[in-house]
C-alpha cells in the first residue's frame, strides 16, 4: 500500500559537534547555501532538515542515502532526481528547533508546521493574514479554541500553497508544542504516520 509519513525531529537535543558529522552529506551547492546562512538558528534548521529529508527518503524507498539524487532549485525545494521515482513526493518545513518532513511514495506534498503561540494577538494576525470571511469565522470560534483554529487555518494556507493546489486535500494532526498540516496532490487512502525522528549515521 501507499506510504505516506511525517517524521518530527526536536533539534534542541542534537549538540552542534554531533550535527557537524553530517555536513558532509550535502552536496556541493546545499553546502554554499548552508555557509552563507548568518543566524545560527537557520543554518541549523537548513542543515537537520537535509538531514531528516535524506533519511525519510532513504527509509521509503528503501536506498541508501548516497544513491538519493537531490538536486537544488533556486528559490524552490530541491528535486529528487532518480528517474525512477517520479511519483515520490516530500515537503519540508520547521519552526523553531522542530523540524519536520513529510515523504510519500504516492505523489506531491505540502507540510508545514508552526510552534503554538498562545501570547501572540490572533485577532490582528487574522486581520493582516486571512480574508473577512475567515477573520470573522476565527472571532466567532470559542476563546478557548482561537489559538489552535488561527494556527491550523495558518498551517492549511501554509501547506496549500507550498503543494501549488488551493484546493489539495488537507489533514491536520494533534500535537501539543505545534500545528501540523499536511496537503496531498491525490487522495490518500491511508491515514499517514507521525513518527518522532532522530539523527542516524549511514
Amino acid at each position: 500500500m501507499p506510504i505516506t509519513k511525517i517524521c518530527l525531529l526536536n533539534s534542541s537535543f542534537i549538540e552542534d559537534r554531533e550535527l557537524a558529522n553530517y555536513i558532509s552529506w550535502l552536496s556541493p551547492f546545499e553546502l554554499q547555501r548552508y555557509q552563507r546562512f548568518v543566524r545560527p538558528l537557520r543554518q541549523r534548521q537548513f542543515l537537520v532538515g537535509r538531514i531528516l529529508l535524506r533519511q525519510s527518503l532513504s527509509q521509503l524507498l528503501n536506498l541508501p542515502v548516497n544513491e538519493l539524487q537531490l538536486s537544488e532549485c533556486p528559490g524552490n525545494v530541491p528535486r529528487l532526481g532518480n528517474p525512477e521515482l517520479t511519483h515520490t513526493g516530500f515537503s519540508l518545513s520547521h519552526s523553531g528547533s522542530w523540524i519536520a518532513c513529510a515523504v510519500s511514495a504516492n505523489g506531491k506534498l505540502g507540510l508545514d508546521i508552526e510552534l503554538l503561540n498562545p501570547n501572540r494577538d490572533f485577532s490582528a494576525l487574522a486581520l493582516q493574514a486571512f480574508n473577512t470571511d475567515e477573520s470573522a469565522w476565527l472571532e466567532q470560534r470559542p476563546a478557548s479554541d482561537r489559538m489552535r483554529d488561527f494556527y491550523q487555518l495558518w498551517t492549511t494556507k501554509e501547506a496549500q500553497i507550498k503543494l501549488n493546489q488551493p484546493s489539495a486535500q488537507c489533514l491536520h494532526f494533534p500535537h501539543p508544542d505545534l500545528s501540523i498540516t499536511l496537503c496531498s496532490a491525490k487522495r490518500l487512502e491511508f491515514l499517514p504516520q507521525v513518527v518522532l525522528s532522530s539523527l542516524s549515521a549511514e
